[in-house]
């Protein structure tokens, strides 16, 4: 006899786990299946892991490179490596038995094994059949490489391998300067390891306003990273003695290979077209606003549905999926209402649309531009490089995105993401009262500034 539950949820990521609470929540009789470990990429190799890396290279970045000027005298502060790997651990290994706890508590069952979805209403995992009234696909992604360059998990690696590293090279070439490149960059960098930067577009964090991506050129350039746009890999080979990277005019040489050039949905094997699920020409599943696929009673949400492939995105599709299963319908997916966090230094921030963007929709826009040099609390903080910016619709005044780089850019989107949900203007940002002194009263200023009527410029 197969298990029955209301829904079955695939995967238990961010997305994954997410869902479950939520159906549970609503009364329905949930199960995830996780071949793995509940949490997913986000808590095993990507977001927390990485940012507990950060945290601390950060730290010592600044103790070693600026600590005399706060008047904190370390000149013999040395970096372990070992007890930056073991604090990375406990700190996933916290949140992962936050997660289990969070199983328990909502009375979700978990299945571990591979699952795989065997017709109408049905996944197998191994001997044992589940059946469920609805099935949430949320299988994730996996990172990709570029033709010709295959992951060997030494000299040639990926952001999983990076993570989880137990040792650090001498010297790391990047390829690709997206969200996971530019953190790595940053790692790398604060703990001493030389840095090579390679982009084959024309600048860094090439979905990031143009602005934003000059910031970090110069920041990076500024700090020691070489950086290198529109550079072309053709090709990279392994050796005994370090990684050569060809291409088109130049070779560059590096004790270790990180490709971060994007990842791909897990589509594949799972009986999606069993099911009768279907995926676009590069294996993302098909969905609508409300995370539905084309087979009737399957959902899919997170990475394995394209657009955003963020954590928080995940959990905000598993709760639509989860809602309108349960006929709970309150908001659609919008990709536009999605946070963008990328964790270097400077931090980076953004929603909905940029400059560029606006225009090419026919949009007549005006902005708002504040820089962190005019922040007390930026000056406090010795990090005053880098602006907050608002976009808005010149006819309408409404808030079509901000774009934020500097410090703790990360903390300071909320506010104008929540303004995008309530479709609110630039000028109510701008008159919302800021504390002082804080970072935040940035974005405040930006939002006085659409209007020419900044305060502090």
């Amino acid at each position: 006899m197969p298990d029955e539950f209301d829904v079955a949820v695939l995967g238990g990521g961010t997305g994954g786990y997410t869902a479950a609470i939520r159906a549970s929540q609503l009364g329905l009789r949930t199960v995830v299946i996780e071949q793995a470990k509940m949490g997913g990429t986000c808590l095993h190799v990507g977001c927390i892991p990485t940012k507990a890396l950060l945290e601390s290279s950060g730290l010592f970045h600044k103790v070693r490179e600026r600590g005399e000027e706060y008047g904190v005298l370390a000149p013999g502060a040395k970096l372990d490596y070992l007890r930056i790997a073991t604090r990375r651990d406990a700190v996933v290994t916290q949140l992962y038995k936050g997660v289990q706890g969070l199983m328990r508590k909502n009375k979700i069952e978990v299945i571990e094994g591979s699952g795989t979805l065997a017709g109408a209403g049905a996944v197998r995992v191994g001997d044992r059949m589940v059946k469920a009234r609805s099935l949430i696909v949320a299988t994730g992604s996996s990172p990709k490489s570029l033709p010709g360059i295959e992951f060997d998990g030494k000299r040639i690696i990926n952001s999983d391998h990076a993570v989880a590293a137990k040792a650090l090279p001498k010297s790391i070439c990047i390829i690709g300067a997206g969200a996971v490149g530019v953190e790595f960059a940053t790692f790398y960098h604060q703990v001493g390891v030389k840095v090579t930067l390679l982009e084959g577009l024309d600048r860094l964090v090439p979905l990031e306003d143009e602005e934003v991506s000059k910031v970090l050129l110069q920041a990076f350039t500024k700090s020691g990273i070489e950086c290198r746009v529109g550079a072309k890999v053709t090709g990279a080979k392994s050796a005994k003695d370090g990684v050569t990277v060809a291409l088109e005019d130049a070779e560059v040489k590096a004790d270790q290979l990180l490709v971060a050039v994007g990842r791909g949905p897990n589509s594949k094997g799972i009986g999606l077209e069993k099911a009768g699920v279907e995926v676009d020409q590069r294996g993302f599943v098909k969905v609508d606003e409300w995370l539905r696929t084309s087979a009737k009673g399957v959902w899919a949400i997170g990475d394995v549905v394209g657009g955003f492939l963020l954590a928080h995105a995940a959990a905000h599709e598993g709760v639509i999926a989860a809602e309108d299963i349960a006929g709970k319908r309150i908001n659609p997916m919008e990709q536009d209402l999605v946070t963008r966090c990328t964790y270097s230094t400077p931090e980076i921030a953004s929603v909905g649309l940029t400059e560029a963007q606006a225009r090419e929709r026919g949009l007549e826009v005006k902005t708002g531009k504040f820089p962190f040099l005019a922040n007390a609390r930026a000056i406090i903080h010795g990090e005053t490089g880098g602006f907050a910016k608002l976009v808005s619709d010149a006819k309408t005044g409404q808030l079509l995105g901000a774009h934020v780089v500097g410090v703790q850019a990360t903390e300071l989107i909320a506010e104008p993401a929540l303004a995008r949900l309530f479709q609110g203007d630039a000028w109510e940002v701008g008159r919302n009262i800021h504390p002082h002194p804080t970072l935040s009263e940035a974005i405040g200023e930006a939002g006085l500034a659409v209007d020419g009527a900044a305060l502090n410029i």
